[in-house]
């Protein structure tokens, strides 16, 4: 059963940035109570097209619930202009600031930056470059960029053995350290972007706290909270932010083709962001 009613289509629109036209939908806030403004960060590579479908139903549940909710394809990615192995992290970065210039120009209210897997990584980063507080929802949140990195490495392996029966040749942390791109699960990596990528890290901004909604799924019943999340969430906690950490039950949606559903996933960040206002104050 659908989650959602019928809603006004996105506004669809080419954003200028200084790495080309970026790809953005914008759903705007819908009903008499405006609750705040949300960007969507999205996760890396292939991941991108596994989760639009779920994003988009995400999307447009914080928006019937009165959130303004921007989603771009960075640089690169997606509908976006530009070659994915020209990417760089510091340009994905850039991508991120002239998105949130644009949605505090149409939308008001609390800030939330919305990540997915590394592009939970991009939130954190971007957030400790903006001149006003904000909170976060991560979603299936990379721990550190080294370790989204060799995630995506090891489908080079994988494409090797399946491809050749046998993994010969230089591996792909080799080529890259020795500054030659590498191609991976259709997606060419530049050294530059795996520079950028496994520098980054998920430490709490350098700035008032506010609050952190951190959902994770787990496709076995009586999910826990892998101790890697517990870790990094003691982190935030000690610095002050106030947390909502859940591990939920649902379709690992992020690495298969654009099929999944995951009500529970949009359910329970709905519920998480649509608190009584005393609950869900700015920082």
């Amino acid at each position: 059963m659908s989650l959602l009613g019928p809603s006004p289509l996105p506004d669809a629109f080419f954003l200028p940035t200084g790495n080309g036209q970026c790809f953005c939908l914008f759903h705007p806030p819908q009903g008499d109570e405006l609750r705040g403004c949300v960007l969507y960060l999205h996760p890396f590579a292939e991941e991108l097209n596994c989760t639009r479908r779920v994003v988009a139903q995400q999307a447009r549940a914080l928006a019937q619930a009165g959130y303004g909710v921007l989603q771009m394809d960075l640089s690169g990615c997606g509908d976006s202009e530009g070659r994915f192995s020209d990417a760089t992290w510091e340009a994905w970065l850039q991508d991120a600031h002239h998105a949130h210039r644009w949605l505090r120009e149409h939308a008001g209210g609390p800030l939330w930056l919305w990540g997915m897997r590394a592009g939970a990584l991009l939130a954190t980063a971007l957030a400790n470059e903006l001149n006003e507080a904000c909170h976060f929802l991560l979603w299936q949140p990379a721990i550190n960029g080294q370790q989204q990195l060799q995630q995506f490495l090891r489908l080079h392996t994988a494409g090797q053995w399946l491809g050749t029966g046998k993994g010969n040749g230089p591996t792909p942390a080799h080529l890259l350290d020795n500054g030659q791109p590498v191609d991976v699960a259709g997606f060419t990596l530049s050294p530059a972007l795996a520079r950028g990528l496994a520098a980054a890290g998920l430490q709490p901004p350098r700035r008032t706290p506010g609050q952190l909604v951190w959902l994770e799924l787990a496709a076995q019943a009586e999910s826990v909270l892998s101790p890697a999340s517990e870790k990094q969430l003691a982190v935030w906690r000690t610095a002050g932010w106030a947390v909502s950490a859940q591990a939920l039950t649902g379709p690992l949606f992020w690495q298969t083709v654009a099929t999944e559903d995951a009500p529970t996933l949009v359910q329970a960040t709905l519920s998480a962001l649509t608190r009584p206002a005393t609950q869900a104050a700015p920082p």
